[in-house]
């Protein structure tokens, strides 16, 4: 059976998510308007999404069901 790599992340998924999106937005920004930029800034609102979701999920004010 083959082992499964693990990996120990060194930064949050909400910083690495934060960085997609800045990313994704630079390459954006040199493209003409057209459906190739719009699917970089689509990608880059889901990956800041996803950052504020994780945010959320993981903040000290989201308490369990009783």
């Amino acid at each position: 059976m083959q082992q499964r790599r693990r990996f120990k992340q060194t930064v949050s998924l909400e910083e690495r998510l934060s960085e997609e999106a800045k990313r994704l937005r630079e390459q954006a920004k040199v493209l003409p308007h057209g459906p190739q930029r719009e699917d970089l800034l689509r990608k880059a609102r889901q990956a800041e999404t996803g950052s504020h979701l994780s945010e959320w999920l993981t903040s000290p004010g989201l308490k369990p069901p009783n």
